[in-house]
């Protein structure tokens, strides 16, 4: 497969940091705050700006691929019911009753024709619009066009189900807003993966530190000893700022074997892992040969909701194949799973005093990206485009 030019620079940039012994790096350190793990306030501000104002992935097209398929979705404090209408559509709406604010459903995902209010039988049509009132002449005086649900933004790109999880006024752009990563995700074909397997993890640490665990290779061969170490150059990566996402290619040991290839023969994929980072809290980790979509959102100051689904290129077809996805989702279990011991100890140690900020090393690009993105977005200097 013929790879891009963006590929190609990130192989070339490998080859030479590992001919020089070195990575890539900035300038200098960062000193990260602590209180940015574990201030409510801090949080508050994050949560108001981070996962109100930017898109959120919660889902695969194929979770909703027909006409009536919905799923409800809660994560971000914000109660969301996302369905496929008549038109092939989707639509997103608070899951909030506009008689009395009653929750139209507390399924976590179903097919519908409607929407009927459990309380006192309001319903509203897949496309949000108020459809039936019982006893309507009690209401004579309302004007029914006005009592729709609700709408959020929605979008479908990439194979991937976004919602900005707040009421918006304009019209956001959201080819503009990922037009960076355009080029890699397209590639991908992530609508026509398949779902393996889905998973949901309530931990007791900072949103922030489930989050940086994804943002730089320097600890895969202390946190990862026994597991991701050995499957990756050890702290040599590569990060493309694509300001407020990154790319962070992690190259697999063969690559150093690129050297003795013509380049118009070199591949991209199979010698890398790369964590693509959609701000504010979406990775799309690319394997070799398969990709995990994962969201982290923060449900308190020292805990959060890890979110996550696994795409292979075809459901398995046979005994063999199926024990091969289910390997590599144990495996990959089980690394996630030493980050977040690590994090939720950090999460432990944080009142200590001990540690008034961390220190960002100049080779955890990654982190200090994210950090400044996210203090970007909290002041107001980061907005997603709009049409």
């Amino acid at each position: 497969m013929k790879i891009s030019a963006e590929e190609h620079h990130i192989i070339q940039d490998i080859l030479d940091l590992n001919t020089k012994g070195s990575t890539h790096m900035l300038d200098a350190v960062m000193h990260n705050p602590v209180s940015n793990y574990a201030d409510p306030e801090k949080l508050n501000q994050e949560i108001n700006s981070l996962f109100r104002n930017f898109p959120i992935i919660i889902a695969h097209s194929s979770d909703l691929a027909e006409t009536g398929d919905f799923m409800t979705h809660d994560a971000t404090g914000m109660p969301i019911i996302v369905a496929r209408t008549n038109d092939g559509t989707l639509k997103a709406f608070l899951n909030v009753c506009r008689h009395r604010g009653a929750r139209l459903t507390d399924e976590p995902c179903g097919k519908a024709r409607t929407f009927s209010c459990p309380y006192h039988a309001w319903t509203y049509g897949l496309d949000g619009k108020l459809r039936g009132i019982p006893q309507a002449f009690g209401f004579d005086t309302e004007d029914k066009a006005k009592l729709g649900l609700v709408e959020v933004p929605v979008f479908e790109r990439f194979g991937m189900v976004w919602v900005v999880p707040s009421v918006q006024d304009q019209d956001m752009d959201i080819d503009a807003w990922l037009a960076p990563m355009e080029e890699q995700l397209n590639g991908l074909d992530l609508a026509g993966h398949t779902v393996f397997q889905k998973w949901s993890l309530d931990r007791n640490m900072s949103w922030r530190l489930a989050l940086e665990g994804f943002q730089e290779s320097y600890h895969f061969c202390s946190a990862h000893r026994d597991t991701a170490c050995s499957g990756y150059l050890d702290n040599q990566s590569v990060h493309l700022n694509f300001d407020p996402h990154v790319r962070h290619a992690v190259p697999l040991p063969k690559v150093l074997e690129l050297r003795d290839q013509d380049p118009s023969d070199w591949d991209y994929r199979s010698n890398f892992m790369t964590q693509n980072y959609l701000f504010p809290a979406n990775f799309i980790q690319v394997m070799t040969d398969h990709v995990y979509v994962h969201t982290i959102i923060p449900t308190g100051p020292g805990t959060c909701v890890f979110q996550c689904m696994m795409l292979i290129p075809e459901a398995p077809k046979t005994e063999k194949a199926e024990r091969y996805w289910q390997k590599n989702f144990d495996l990959i279990r089980v690394v996630f799973n030493e980050d977040f011991v690590i994090g939720e100890g950090i999460q432990k140690g944080l009142d200590t005093g001990v540690n008034q900020h961390f220190v960002f090393g100049k080779y955890e690009v990654g982190l200090q990206l994210g950090q400044k993105s996210i203090d970007d977005a909290i002041a107001g200097k980061l907005k997603v485009p709009t049409r």
